[in-house]
């Protein structure tokens, strides 16, 4: 070597022992014999947890993305099967459809978004951890048995989870529905993945967990039908009292302020049953979820005004057709 010719830069020991290309390049760029060295940790790491970070955030934007996607497709699809004979009468019901269709798609949609985000958030985090070099098997072994211990001491919180979602997904009750749950009945005011909030008729609150409902009676779902057992006595003229009956709900169903309450023309039923006491005649009409119980309330007024100003009777009470019953009688 000439005293005209550069110096040779040493080639720092990583090169030497490795030839790791990352440790040459910054040794050729910086000439820092310990940077190049410490390149891997200064460099490659970071690089690698951050490349994974923007992975894993990639991941959690485009199903979510999806999610959303497919929930407002949900939400905004066809009119039910029930309620397709109706397009014409269903505007009020339509509009609960589509609302209630819409807060489920969200929920489900919710949901499943927090499921995504916790499973990304876990597998991000066990990549980085490896990429520090913490040996992952401690604690993935201490997290299994910490699993199954509370596996079986929390059974029930599992089925209630397990429960609620379900529940959610298969539309069973929302906020605001009239359900029965066999137990406690009433309005739900609160639904969660673990309980269900009621509240009943008189006011009382009702925490009911969801892996202990065995069965749903759902009252204000889709529409509903007004059910009208009318008693009468033996001697009244049926045809006339059948024909009262359909002309106040027809009436009824043509005022504008019932109009839109009312889905389908009132259906007399006539005979229900024949006993001692009377006969009961049955009138049936199809309402929204939400008019169900004041469309049965103003039918049961009007009824029985045109009942008394048509002079048909109802049976007498029972005491009265039994004179040897007196009213301490059993």
């Amino acid at each position: 070597m000439t005293i005209d010719d550069p110096p040779v830069l040493a080639q720092p020991d990583c090169v030497d022992a490795t030839g790791n290309s990352l440790c040459k390049l910054v040794y050729e760029v910086t000439g820092q014999d310990w940077l190049a060295a410490s390149a891997d940790t200064l460099i490659a790491k970071p690089a690698k947890i951050l490349l994974i970070i923007v992975v894993a955030l990639l991941v959690r934007f485009l199903l979510h993305r999806a999610i959303r996607r497919i929930t407002r497709t949900t939400g905004e699809g066809a009119l039910p099967v029930a309620l397709r004979p109706l397009r014409e009468r269903t505007g009020t019901v339509l509009k609960e459809v589509g609302e209630r269709r819409r807060q489920r798609s969200e929920t489900i949609g919710s949901v499943l978004r927090s499921v995504v985000s916790l499973i990304t958030l876990s597998v991000a985090t066990m990549l980085i951890l490896g990429e520090l070099g913490i040996n992952l098997a401690p604690i993935v072994a201490s997290a299994g048995i910490v699993g199954v211990a509370l596996g079986f001491g929390a059974q029930n919180l599992v089925r209630d989870f397990i429960s609620g979602i379900f529940m959610i997904l298969e539309d069973q009750y929302g906020v605001g529905d009239v359900v029965d749950l066999g137990e406690a009945s009433g309005t739900v005011e609160a639904m969660g993945l673990r309980v269900t909030t009621l509240r009943d008729i008189n006011g009382m609150v009702w925490y009911v967990r969801n892996g202990e409902v065995l069965r749903v009676g759902n009252k204000t779902q889709g529409y509903a039908q007004v059910v009208l057992d009318l008693p009468v006595a033996h001697s009244t003229d049926l045809d006339a009292a059948r024909a009262a009956m359909k002309d106040i709900a027809d009436q009824l169903r043509a005022e504008p302020d019932w109009a839109e309450a009312m889905l389908d023309e009132p259906q007399d039923l006539g005979v229900e049953s024949i006993t001692a006491e009377g006969i009961m005649l049955r009138l049936r009409v199809r309402t929204t979820t939400s008019d169900q119980w004041r469309v049965a309330r103003e039918l049961r007024l009007r009824i029985k005004e045109r009942f008394d100003a048509d002079g048909i009777k109802t049976p007498p009470p029972y005491g009265a057709l039994r004179p040897d019953l007196g009213s301490g009688s059993i």
